[in-house]
């Protein structure tokens, strides 16, 4: 049985965002127990450019999915995972 913890949507206005690119990244990470993932929920949360984000737990790469509206890049959110302690490196398609 997969265990995905999922956040909920950030609802924070990032202006009209019809103009803005959106993406979807998937990383493996080191989030690997839920106060684990609430120690990143306020920093995604509080991304104005992350839309939506989930952390599978019980996958053996303990997958991160990012969705985001802007030019967030995938170093970007590598960068912001570093920055908070975590271990973040993307997925190959």
């Amino acid at each position: 049985m997969m265990k995905t913890i999922q956040a909920q949507e950030n609802n924070q206005p990032v202006g009209n965002t019809k103009e803005l690119p959106e993406n979807l990244f998937i990383f493996r990470t080191d989030i690997k127990t839920k106060k684990k993932v609430k120690t990143v929920k306020p920093v995604f949360n509080d991304h104005p450019l992350i839309t939506r984000w989930s952390v599978d737990t019980e996958d053996i790469d303990n997958v991160l999915k990012i969705k985001t509206a802007g030019r967030l890049t995938e170093n970007d959110i590598i960068n912001l995972m570093k920055a908070h302690g975590f271990f973040c490196e993307a997925l190959p398609d």
